[in-house]
């Protein structure tokens, strides 16, 4: 199954799964995603591999989404059950993952968004590295927080989740570690060794260990917790971002950094962030299979909508950063609009 943008081989114990597009930020094309499913499936019957461990060449991106440009592409074109595919078969390789019975670290150092986030924090152990940036930056395109985000934000301590989708910020490698989105923190230099280590035949969670270094720092997204907690604990986006107006106009200690988040959120759409909020809100009580069928649901609709294609036209296509959202206005977008995301579909999404 090996191509030239994901490579896997052996390394003593250890099956090695490398991310290999670099000059395009190792973005997940939908071949690498059935690539992959094939050789963890094999792997998990394989009793010579005893543990996964993913990787990404390059030091700029671990993996900075999907190919969104080619979801694009084929939506414009009219070819959305095409596009459709691509989320049919990389969802269940989310949930591959999640459940999947031998340790799977991945090993991340630089930036790692959306499709990135799919096919490493679902796995059992998540080493960041010096340049780790962890971000779920969706709602600024007009899509929703997907692989899984369903599951993973409401999951964050306190109101961290619900603040990371709604502004797309990032996370460096002290506030991922505060978040549960990393578990150890592994200087970069160090990883040559960490995966010789992992490649050895003693536990994975012993290796892991002997390399940790969490280091006292607490990361700027750390230091507002108290803020983000009281001000994103609301039911509506309107209500956030009103609190938000008013801690902005208090001249607290919070007050800019209050100011600059709600211009940020005023950037994203309207309709996307009514969703992504829906989304925290009600992912608490769900499982992780109810989760990823959810998130099926939602971008079933999405690629039959505008703000998709107009906010990727924007970012990616004409990189005019002017997306016209419809609708613009936060309060047009009612509850009826967004509900029809998480209504049944006729083929629901099959989970191995």
């Amino acid at each position: 199954m090996n191509n030239m943008n994901i490579l896997f081989e052996r390394h003593g114990a250890a099956g090695l799964v490398t991310l290999n597009r670099p000059q395009a930020l190792n973005a997940v094309t939908h071949g690498m995603v059935l690539a992959l499913r094939a050789q963890l499936d094999s792997w998990a019957h394989d009793p010579a591999i005893t543990r996964v461990v993913i990787q990404a060449a390059g030091e700029r991106a671990f993996s900075a989404g999907g190919d969104i440009r080619h979801l694009y592409d084929l939506g414009k074109a009219g070819r959305t059950e095409e596009a459709l595919q691509f989320w049919r078969d990389e969802y269940p390789l989310n949930a591959l993952i999640k459940n999947y019975r031998k340790p799977y670290v991945a090993l991340i150092d630089g930036i790692v968004m959306g499709g990135g986030v799919g096919v490493s924090i679902h796995g059992s152990h998540r080493v960041a590295g010096d340049r780790f940036s962890f971000a779920m930056p969706e709602v600024g395109i007009g899509f929703f927080p997907d692989v899984g985000a369903t599951w993973f934000l409401p999951r964050m301590p306190g109101e961290l989740g619900t603040y990371c989708g709604l502004t797309g910020e990032r996370f460096g490698g002290a506030d991922a570690v505060a978040a549960g989105i990393a578990t150890h923190r592994v200087p970069s230099a160090r990883f040559p060794a960490l995966l010789e280590g992992l490649a050895g035949t003693v536990p994975v969670d012993a290796v892991l260990a002997a390399f940790n270094e969490p280091g006292t720092d607490e990361g700027p997204i750390l230091s507002r917790r108290a803020a983000i907690d009281r001000l994103f604990a609301g039911d509506r986006v309107e209500g956030i971002l009103a609190a938000l107006d008013g801690e902005a106009a208090s001249g607290s200690a919070d007050a800019e950094w209050a100011a600059q988040t709600a211009a940020t959120m005023r950037t994203k759409s309207p309709l996307s962030l009514k969703i992504a909020l829906t989304q925290v809100r009600g992912g608490k009580s769900l499982d992780f299979a109810t989760c990823m069928r959810t998130e099926f649901r939602i971008v079933s609709r999405i690629i039959e909508g505008n703000d998709f294609y107009e906010g990727v036209r924007a970012v990616i296509v004409d990189k005019d950063n002017a997306p016209r959202w419809q609708p613009a206005p936060l309060a047009a977008v009612n509850e009826a609009a967004v509900e029809r995301h998480f209504s049944a579909l006729a083929r629901e999404l099959e989970l191995p």
